[in-house]
């Protein structure tokens, strides 16, 4: 898969919950397989980001599935953490903007979403082992970010109505803002 198979807002299936998986098949493995090649894929087309993580409905697969780069710091580590079935057990903290958020399925948009600082979160490896997590700062936001994508919601959705939230990306790599009006003309919103 490449970058083109990621779907965008405003594509219905990215506003549905996904299903759980209960059995770990040869065909799970493949699309594990397959969200990597697209996340990496679309960072060889982005010079100043790191492509983080993916859910398997952004390759319009309504499975609860996520995959979170190993190293966020490092480019040349193109290793990723399978989550199955992940879901927070506990948020900790006041809601925070830890910072703005992108979205491989929202083209050029950040948004400041309100996060918990701190989250415990369950899943199952590749293999079904059971996995824990206790994640803090941008792993944090970045765990809620792809859960909330298994259960249909986008980073937008945190954000409506909200003035002064939204940014772009420059050529340069700047985060520079965007005015409401114009992100709510763009259609990404749910209606």
């Amino acid at each position: 898969m490449t970058k083109d198979d990621i779907i965008i807002l405003p594509h219905p299936s990215l506003r549905k919950r996904s299903t759980r998986i209960h059995v770990i098949t040869d065909e799970t493995r493949k699309l594990i397989d397959e969200m990597k090649s697209a996340t990496l894929d679309w960072e060889a087309s982005r010079p100043h980001e790191v492509a983080v993580a993916l859910a398997a409905v952004q390759i319009n697969r309504l499975e609860r599935v996520v995959i979170v780069r190993a190293d966020f710091d490092n480019k040349e580590n193109r290793k990723f953490v399978t989550l199955i079935n992940p879901e927070i057990v506990k948020g900790e903290g006041e809601l925070t903007i830890i910072q703005p958020e992108g979205c491989l399925s929202v083209r050029d948009l950040y948004g400041a979403v309100p996060r918990y600082p701190k989250i415990r979160v369950r899943a199952i490896d590749e293999d079904g082992h059971e996995v824990r997590i206790k994640a803090e700062g941008f792993l944090s936001m970045l765990l809620q970010h792809e859960i909330d994508h298994t259960n249909g919601i986008c980073f937008v959705d945190h954000i409506r109505d909200q003035q002064d939230a939204f940014y772009t990306l420059t050529a340069k790599g700047d985060l520079e803002p965007v005015t409401y009006d114009f992100v709510e003309s763009t259609g990404i919103f749910r209606d």
